[in-house]
């Protein structure tokens, strides 16, 4: 049987990357999948080569606006009557320069998408889960969130708090059987590493690419596929005894 067979999935910064690869994967697993993305071309796009695989809708929102988040959360039980598992996924990078060279603006940015989009998220999925007394939450944060990375404060402040929701988010949440977890890939072949790629050494991304891969033991980036069987994995029943826990998916390069 199917892992998550007539379950119900909501994942955010789903028109690529990531997001896109394991909408695929729940799907082929038997889910219903809300595709959330703030960019309505790619979220189209996404949603169109993904129904071949089972019943998706697709909700063009902001993470970092409340109404919008209350939105995907409505259509999403309006559509499908539960939320069973939330990929709590959508995120940005920033701007690739030294901490004292950071403008407050895109600091606060950052902060926006990647820590007010995760609390508003579980802010608003928790209590529909609560309701039906189950559910499984995966957070997205990054190996940044365990260890700096020079250039990219925002980032790095950004998913280092993820952790903190994630911690307080179980413990709040554990009596009403919700698991809420984090994931920490390495860097992944997407479009947002080779943006960074691109910031940090301008016209020559592919030599960044390489100075990056060189700093994981495994010896290359992670694919959006190696992340995906991880965030299926927490999202199903196989992983019903596990909550409050970070899970890296970076090749070694934390444990270093």
């Amino acid at each position: 049987m199917a892992k998550l067979q007539g379950k119900t999935a909501v994942i955010t910064g789903g028109a690529n990357g990531i997001g896109k690869k394991t909408a695929e994967l729940f799907l082929k697993e038997g889910a219903n999948v809300v595709l959330v993305d703030l960019f309505d071309d790619a979220l189209d796009e996404a949603a169109g080569a993904l129904e071949q695989f089972g019943s998706i809708i697709a909700v063009q929102a902001d993470v970092s606006k409340e109404e919008d988040v209350k939105k995907y959360v409505e259509k999403a039980v309006s559509k499908f009557g539960r939320i069973d598992v939330f990929f709590n996924n959508a995120g940005i990078e920033g701007k690739v320069a030294p901490l004292v060279e950071q403008d407050v603006e895109d600091f606060d940015k950052v902060q926006a998408v990647n820590v007010r989009g995760v609390f508003l998220g579980l802010k608003h999925v928790i209590p529909v889960m609560t309701e039906q007394q189950s559910g499984s939450i995966i957070n997205t944060s990054s190996v940044a969130g365990f260890i700096g990375s020079p250039g990219i404060a925002p980032y790095v402040t950004s998913k280092h708090a993820v952790i903190g929701l994630t911690k307080t988010a179980a413990l709040e949440a554990a009596a009403a059987n919700i698991r809420v977890n984090s994931i920490h890939p390495s860097p992944v072949n997407t479009q947002m590493m080779q943006s960074l790629e691109e910031g940090i050494n301008p016209g020559r991304g592919e030599e960044a690419k390489e100075a990056f891969a060189k700093t994981i033991p495994l010896g290359r980036y992670g694919e959006s596929d190696d992340t995906a069987k991880l965030v299926l994995f927490l999202a199903s029943d196989d992983s019903a005894f596990i909550t409050g826990s970070q899970y890296r998916v970076d090749g070694g390069m934390a444990a270093q």
